[in-house]
């Protein structure tokens, strides 16, 4: 493992009941580290949470991390952090959807309770770091300080929810599969060699805390529903909806409109107003972004002196594309695109790459658009 240190750290392996996270905690304790498993409760109720081997949140998925935890051979633990996770995570996710953002739940579970509240648990129990199944890679500089990169297999990198990791974060996690070049199918077969039950267990998919999978759904029962328009660029009312928040820039399906656009085109969602609860939809071409601005930023490692060339990536299974960022402050950076790109929302991540090097993450707080969208009028009939 590229980031496994001169001498055995005292480990504690983050255990979904995933097979990611058994083998990861069996590579651990196979390179000599004194490892300790633990599953993390994230529900006040684990049968409101996906049940069946979907999710990573289930009373299933706590036995099968037990399992896998004794066929390693090492000590195992159920931690409860439900009430951390709704107020960090779940409660957050509400939030940025009804104020008309889209979040990754995944990005802040893993700054706010992975490597937040069980890091600090963790260092304070005596462990030197936190291993998870994560496909990235921790790579210590001759100075001893400690850089992000991708995983050595770009078709399972997993660094862009790693982004918001800082120096401390990153001093202490460990990260056994990111320097693996196999196929999934490989990974499974090595969990089988070890005699791990989880080795034919489906991947986790979806949001693990919405229980059918339905975020609609779900964002109504705690939002409860609104009735508001549906209008083009001019403001031409063009149908209605039941909550502003079921929407994400950039969505084509789902509009319910009955009449085609006049082009024959489709139609996206282009702005959303949860003050005036109203979507506005139009063209593909009104989607083109050529710069954003981004708040909270979060460097792993020194954070730019200036303005720099990278390449960003906006969505966790995105490519990269060539820009040009510089902080502004403290809190908030701008980004320039060398070609305009689409689907970026508010509330999203954009994360900053040196070559396969993380430089830092920030949350998007605005867009640029190449064609700014007209604004509706602020009463529609």
């Amino acid at each position: 493992m590229s980031e496994t240190l001169a001498r055995p750290l005292k480990v504690l392996a983050a255990m979904s009941g995933g097979v990611d996270s058994a083998v990861a905690a069996a590579r651990a304790a196979e390179a000599g580290h004194d490892v300790t498993g633990v599953h993390l409760a994230l529900s006040a109720n684990p049968k409101s949470f996906r049940t069946g081997a979907r999710g990573c949140c289930t009373i299933e998925d706590s036995h099968d991390a037990r399992r896998a935890a004794d066929v390693i051979g090492i000590p195992f633990y159920v931690w409860d952090l439900a009430e951390r996770f709704r107020e960090d995570v779940v409660e957050d996710f509400v939030a940025e959807y009804a104020a008309g953002r889209t979040p990754n739940p995944c990005l802040r579970c893993n700054e706010k309770i992975k490597f937040a509240a069980l890091l600090d648990k963790a260092l304070a129990l005596g462990f030197d770091a936190v291993c998870t199944g994560h496909y990235a890679q921790v790579v210590t500089r001759p100075d001893g300080s400690r850089e992000l990169h991708r995983a050595a297999d770009m078709a399972k990198d997993q660094s862009y929810v790693l982004g918001v990791l800082d120096d401390r974060q990153l001093a202490h996690a460990l990260f056994p599969l990111g320097d693996t070049r196999t196929t999934k199918e490989q990974i499974r077969e090595e969990a089988a060699a070890r005699g791990l039950f989880v080795a034919k267990k489906p991947d986790s998919h979806d949001i693990c805390f919405i229980a059918d999978g339905d975020t609609q759904g779900f964002l109504a029962k705690r939002l409860g529903t609104a009735e508001g328009d549906i209008v083009d660029q001019d403001g031409t009312k063009l149908g209605t909806h039941s909550g502003a928040y079921g929407f994400t820039i950039g969505q084509r399906k789902g509009l319910r409109l009955g009449d085609p656009a006049g082009d024959g085109r489709p139609r996206y969602v282009l702005d959303i107003s949860p003050v005036d609860n109203t979507v506005t939809v139009g063209p593909a071409a009104a989607l083109d972004v050529v710069g954003l601005t981004a708040v909270r930023p979060r460097w792993c490692g020194t954070a730019p002196a200036g303005p720099g060339t990278y390449t960003a990536q906006l969505r966790a299974h995105g490519g990269e594309t060539a820009v040009t960022a510089e902080p502004v402050g403290q809190d908030e950076l701008r980004v320039a695109f060398a070609e305009p790109v689409r689907g970026v929302a508010p509330g999203q991540a954009v994360v900053l790459y040196d070559g396969t090097r993380v430089v830092g993450s920030a949350t998007i707080a605005a867009t640029e658009r190449a064609t700014a969208p007209a604004q509706p009028a602020s009463s529609v009939s």
